[in-house]
């Protein structure tokens, strides 16, 4: 049976202090709605409403490859206006509320909340706490059943000194919803409609109402400010950090990691502190990333050493690799077994043969290199022209000598060599030696201008 997910995402956030929307403040590089989005998507047959409302257009742009249904609450009157606005849209199976705000709730939890939700129970999902000042109080009769959630500031002082607290999370059947939403009343000190009273509703209904608690108070925490942003974003970063170790990497130092896509690592991984993991991004066997790097949609082959300060983005690397430091490897970078890449090298678009060296102050792009190719500190691939990028093609073992410019398009024969300081702009022979420079001259007689 598919189940309707109703996510609330439609608040302004006042306290972010920002331009935009709550909702799309990232933890983890990734908006916060974009992680309740995921973990809704793991229940079987999900269907989405997205309720929207301040930063409705720039929440629907971030959100458009997403398949959902985009619901407009154009003034924020609670949580149960904001649902009620999806009635017509939903079916009369389960329903589950969760919030755009709270982006650290795991699939397995949401699994279990729905576990018996029917035409006879309801689940609400909640939390107990030593200090819960600010939340709503889970009542419930003699017999332990919930019948009521009481906010604090609608509470009497016997019912603010209950520690079981709601989390706003929960599920009910859209044939109940479409019944109690209609009734709810605004008569309270918010003036707004309480999604929470429909735990009465349910009560009078003799709907039992089964109560969940998540494996850890984080998964139902709200950002309201960018004070709660970090603290959510570190027990997140922390725990991919565990993961990480878990899995087979070592971790320098596992409060100074940032994950910030999908990052998955083999055995006798190292990790130095201060590296940042973006996109999907591989670690093989084996291979060592040095301290401040930063890694964008790469994968690294097995015994590759990163070393420290190297930026890549959108390169494969075989494996045995050599790459920084302060390299850059920029989308398109394809590196053979046993490439070394040095210090200030910058590559695009380009492939790197199997034992071939770049180690100096170079930059390669719109390029191929063969086997065994050695380019020279300061040589340069001219590829764009001002109009078009053109490519340079080099063959196995060819010895390109410092400070030398290769323009565009160009091919650099087998076991040719280039002299230093060349500028080379036309096809160079197999085993040949190509000098492109004038020949040197000398003026006796100089005198430089201060002296003059």
């Amino acid at each position: 049976m598919s189940t309707d997910v109703v996510i609330l995402a439609a608040g302004q956030g006042s306290r972010m202090r920002s331009r935009l929307p709550k909702v799309l403040h990232p933890i983890a590089g990734k908006p916060m709605v974009r992680h309740v989005i995921e973990a809704a998507e793991s229940l079987e047959e999900a269907r989405l409403h997205v309720v929207v409302g301040h930063g409705a257009d720039r929440v629907r742009e971030s959100l458009s490859d997403v398949s959902a249904n985009f619901v407009m609450q154009e003034e924020q009157r609670g949580t149960g206006d904001a649902v009620a606005r999806t009635l017509d849209a939903l079916g009369d199976g389960p329903v589950l509320v969760l919030y755009g705000d709270v982006p650290l709730i795991q699939p397995d939890t949401l699994a279990a909340l729905m576990e018996g939700v029917d035409a006879h129970h309801m689940a609400l999902l909640t939390v107990r706490m030593a200090h819960p000042h600010g939340y709503g109080r889970i009542v419930r009769d003699e017999q332990g059943r919930a019948t009521a959630i009481v906010e604090e500031k609608d509470a009497s002082e016997a019912q603010k000194r209950i520690q079981e607290c709601n989390t706003g999370i929960l599920a009910a059947t859209g044939a109940h919803l479409k019944r109690w939403l209609p009734q709810l009343s605004s008569d309270n000190a918010q003036g707004e409609y309480y999604l929470t009273d429909i735990i009465a509703m349910a009560a009078a209904e003799e709907v039992e109402v089964l109560t969940r608690e998540p494996h850890g108070h984080y998964e139902v925490q709200g950002v309201n400010d960018r004070v709660q942003l970090s603290a959510l974003e570190r027990i997140h970063q922390h725990h991919q950090a565990q993961r990480l170790m878990r899995e087979g990497a070592t971790l320098a130092d596992p409060g100074r990691i940032e994950v910030r896509g999908e990052l998955s690592v083999g055995r006798d991984v190292f990790i130095d502190v201060g590296c940042v993991f973006e996109g999907t991004v591989s670690l093989a066997d084996g291979v060592v990333v040095g301290a401040y790097s930063v890694i964008r949609d790469a994968h690294i082959g097995e015994d590759t050493t990163i070393e420290a300060h190297t930026l890549i983005e959108g390169a494969e690397i075989a494996g045995a690799g050599q790459i920084g430091p302060f390299a850059r490897l920029r989308p398109g970078t394809r590196l053979a077994r046993g490439a070394r890449i040095g210090n200030f090298v910058e590559t695009k678009n380009a492939r790197i043969g199997e034992g071939s060296k770049i180690n100096h102050l170079s930059y390669i792009g719109d390029s191929e290199l063969g086997r065994d190719v050695n380019i020279g500190a300061g040589t340069i691939t001219c590829n764009y022209d001002g109009v078009s990028k053109h490519r340079t093609e080099i063959g196995d073992g060819v010895f390109v000598g410092s400070n030398s410019a290769l323009v565009a398009p160009l091919r650099i024969g087998r076991g040719a060599t280039i002299a230093a300081g060349s500028t080379i702009t036309d096809t160079v022979d197999d085993d040949s030696l190509a000098i492109g420079r004038s020949r040197q001259t000398q003026k006796s007689d100089w005198v430089p201008p201060h002296r003059r």
